[in-house]
């Protein structure tokens, strides 16, 4: 009787958290997959072996998964180097080639040959070649009691010994990422591929479909993925761009499934997110959900309400703030949901139970008397944290993150530094160099949208922060106005020589000591050196001692996490490494009386479409491909497939990472989460979050029927999964026509 009243604690806690074990939670390590999950996405329906995802010996699926433009993911899907990504992930590159005469982000574009596909300067593909175990080098002479600045500086010293002992060809590079918070740590053997081009991209009418009514909206209608090339030199190895390259040999591209996805069907995103936090304790949630983010919220809202109504009037202005308006709008709606999912799912609550869960665990055992007081300290540290962490979120999204005005000081201010670090030869290199660029600097700004958000975003932040957090310097000019924001901005922008292609041609004129004096002189430049000045020295430095107390304290509670739920199988948090997530394909119950299916179709474009507006519009050709129902070899029961959700874990940097069934064929491209579950950066619970795929049967009757592309749909293997030979039991293969 005492045996099984010790054990049924146990077992309750196992079945009130088990939902945080399995179900889709988790981005894992692929060279770890045979020890910690094979056995487990084998029994939700995966037919590979781990070593089909991960191997160093022969060709697997890590070798079709690139880091695309170092913030999305792609994949190769044909032996020709083709590249497979989101709409989104491209779009820069796409704006690059627009202009009003010939805008391919209206357009669309899809080359006929090798020899008309569009260089992308600056673009680059990295491929992980290999993982390797590195945690006791890094170690080496960190002792327990030690801060965290100061680890920091024996980690650099470790990491420089170690970068000299890894073996690697001369093409190859390295990089080495810590994991569990500096618990662990792994370097990856990379191959970057510096020659890529565009391909094909359908016009914004598919491509961003919904644009940012839609973004973390399911149902979804957006066919959001464009195709890209890397090349190679002669012997297939990373090089410039070069008219002589030839299209990549990969080591394994992916077929692409016909089969369509079911109800159930397992599904496996691989790929590069970017950052999650997963084992916050609750103050650590509660900050980021009811603190930071209503602050971020109603700055970028004003924002995007701005630039939205001049990008309504003007064409022009459109193509200039297209991507900058989509890269704000992105962050603004996901943070909206984050805040809301965490409240929706109670989330706050459950955290609160891991963290008494863990205060009764090492409460009751006196090896962990070490780890006692951990939660304690954290919530102390946050909490006397707040009102700078506020502060600084205030000055950030009004004068950093949301205005190009911050880039035409940052301009001025790498100039300056390049006289003072690299000298004069280099600082006049550059400045030839900026103005002759001056007028393409300015492309993509419109000094009327840019003075409005810097007026309307000023009288929020006044408002908002605390008197003691005030800025001394923009309190004295607003003084000067009278409080009058518009004011404000008019005279910063007007007596600015920052602010037009020819002022700064004009000034770059100057010896340098006259360019200097008028440099510092300037509004634009006093006032954000006042700004971070101030950040610096009367915010960051009360901030920094809290901030890294949390860090140490977080990596002792990451340890003792690991430590105290033996039970438990934790994976790390997303920091742009190479992870796979596995869940399957279903709906979801959002609130009360919704219930969401899986798939959407064609059907639900039709039902949106909204003639002349730039979020709902939709392409002729695509009406009348819907209207006769040509839907040719990739309608399902009579109906074009479009998108799909499943409940794998994935964030940010994970767009363009493709959705692979149980054979390792593609049959999606993930590219949103459901605005209902965005909260699973911080706080992934499995009734609600969910990933969004575009179908591969809708890119495919895209590029083909559509586009007339059929010559790029010939580079891919297609295959039907679900109709396997009775003898073999291998996939089918079909030739695309």
């Amino acid at each position: 009787m005492k045996r099984l009243i010790l054990v049924f604690p146990f077992i309750i806690f196992f079945i009130l958290f088990s939902n945080l074990l399995f179900g889709g939670e988790g981005m894992w390590l692929p060279h770890l997959l045979k020890s910690l999950n094979e056995k487990d996405m084998q029994a939700m329906g995966m037919k590979m072996k781990a070593e089909d995802i991960y191997s160093v010996n022969k060709g697997s699926l890590k070798d079709a998964i690139v880091h695309f433009g170092g913030g999305c993911t792609g994949e190769i899907i044909s032996d020709k180097g083709l590249i497979l990504t989101n709409h989104h992930c491209g779009y820069g590159y796409i704006q690059s080639h627009s202009t009003v005469e010939k805008n391919l982000m209206k357009e669309g574009f899809w080359s006929k040959g090798n020899d008309t596909e569009l260089p992308c300067m600056g673009l680059s593909v990295t491929f992980i070649v290999r993982i390797e175990d590195v945690t006791s080098d890094m170690l080496q002479g960190i002792t327990d009691d030690m801060k965290d600045n100061q680890r920091r500086l024996l980690y650099d010293q470790n990491q420089n010994e170690l970068l000299k002992k890894i073996s690697k060809e001369s093409y190859q590079d390295v990089m080495i990422r810590g994991f569990y918070h500096g618990n662990q740590f792994y370097a990856f053997v990379t191959e970057t591929y510096k020659d890529v081009r565009l391909v094909g991209t359908p016009p914004e009418s598919i491509g961003k479909f919904g644009a940012d009514t839609d973004n973390w909206i399911w149902p979804r209608h957006t066919g959001d993925f464009s195709l890209f090339r890397v090349y190679a030199s002669e012997n297939n190895l990373p090089a410039e761009y070069s008219k002589s390259n030839k299209p990549f040999k990969p080591r394994h591209f992916l077929p692409i499934s016909m089969s369509g996805v079911a109800q159930g069907d397992f599904t496996m995103v691989f790929g590069f997110p970017g950052r999650t936090n997963e084992y916050l304790t609750e103050e650590g949630v509660r900050q980021i959900t009811e603190v930071q983010n209503p602050v971020r919220i109603e700055i970028r809202d004003k924002v995007l309400k701005i630039m939205d109504k001049y990008m309504r009037a003007s064409e022009k202005i459109k193509i200039q703030y297209s991507s900058s308006y989509a890269g704000i709008a992105n962050s603004w709606k996901k943070w909206i949901g984050e805040s809301q999912g965490v409240k929706f799912t109670n989330g706050l609550e459950r955290k609160e139970k891991w963290d008494m869960e863990f205060q009764k665990r090492v409460d009751q055992n006196l090896a962990w008397e070490k780890y006692r007081k951990l939660i304690p300290e954290l919530k102390k540290n946050y909490i006397q944290l707040e009102p700078l962490a506020l502060a600084k979120d205030y000055y950030a999204e009004a004068y950093q993150r949301n205005t190009q005005l911050y880039n035409c000081y940052i301009r001025m201010k790498r100039l300056a530094d390049a006289y003072e670090g690299r000298g004069e030869a280099v600082y006049l290199q550059r400045r030839t160099e900026m103005s002759e660029q001056a007028a393409q600097m300015f492309g993509n700004m419109d000094m009327r949208i840019e003075k409005e958000i810097i007026a309307a975003t000023t009288e929020i932040v006044r408002k908002g922060i605390s008197t003691e957090l005030w800025m001394p310097y923009l309190k004295d000019r607003l003084n000067e106005v009278n409080s009058d924001y518009i004011a404000f901005a008019e005279k910063l922008f007007s007596s600015s020589q920052f602010t037009s292609p020819e002022a700064i041609v004009k000034l770059n004129l100057l010896p340098y000591a006259d360019w200097k004096l008028a440099v510092q002189s300037d509004p634009v430049w006093k006032f954000y050196e006042e700004l971070n000045y101030f950040i610096n020295y009367g915010i960051q430095a009360q901030a920094t001692v809290l901030e890294e107390n949390i860090s140490d304290l977080r990596r002792i509670h990451m340890a003792a996490l690991l430590e105290v739920f033996p039970e438990r199988r934790f994976y790390p948090d997303a920091n742009s490494t190479l992870r796979v997530s596995y869940g399957k394909v279903e709906g979801f119950k959002p609130r009360d009386g919704i219930q969401y299916q899986a798939q959407t179709y064609l059907d639900g474009v039709m039902e949106k479409y909204v003639p002349g507006d730039y979020e709902f519009d939709v392409h002729p050709k695509l009406i009348k491909l819907y209207s006769e129902k040509d839907y040719g070899r990739y309608a399902e029961n009579g109906k074009m497939p479009l998108a799909f959700i499943g409940s794998n874990h994935t964030t940010g940097g994970n767009s363009g990472s493709p959705a692979i069934d149980a054979h390792g064929n593609l049959i999606g491209l993930n590219f949103d989460r459901v605005w209902e579950g965005t909260m699973s950066d911080v706080n992934y619970d499995v009734s609600i979050c969910r990933n969004i795929m575009v179908d591969a049967r809708y890119i495919l009757f895209i590029v083909d029927k559509f586009a007339g592309a059929g010559h790029i749909i010939n580079e891919m293997k297609l295959v039907y999964p679900k109709k396997t030979s009775k003898k073999n039991k291998t996939p089918m293969l079909i030739k695309a026509s």
